[in-house]
């Protein structure tokens, strides 16, 4: 995984402390999951019960990580050093699916 460090990204249209030189382009980071019979069945229990179902909390955190890197990746493909305008969607694709997708804009950035 790479860090923010080696790596920087942003929800804002700009890096604080740095100009951007070079704009390359949309990018984007997509996966999809599904969750497994145990966990659906685990979930069934809670949903009777409340609270947070833990094992979907992790699927989504997993599938977070893995949108961004590979936005984080396709940026690089481009020649790019970060990313503005970073935004996160979501959604169901069946029952037991859920996609993540991470997208923004690939930019080259130099220290101000």
């Amino acid at each position: 995984m790479v860090s923010m460090d080696e790596f920087p990204i942003s929800s804002a249209n700009y890096i604080s402390g740095y100009k951007i030189v070079e704009n390359k382009g949309f990018v984007y980071g997509l996966t999809v999951r599904a969750r497994g019979v145990g966990g659906d069945i685990g979930a069934g229990i809670k949903g009777l019960f409340g609270g947070e179902i833990k094992q979907y909390v992790t699927m989504m955190e997993e599938s977070r990580e893995e949108s961004i890197t590979r936005c984080i990746e396709h940026a690089k493909e481009l020649g790019a050093n970060a990313i503005i305008s970073v935004r996160m969607d979501s959604d169901s694709i069946s029952q037991n699916m859920q996609e993540v997708l991470t997208y923004g804009t690939a930019v080259v950035i130099e220290k101000e």
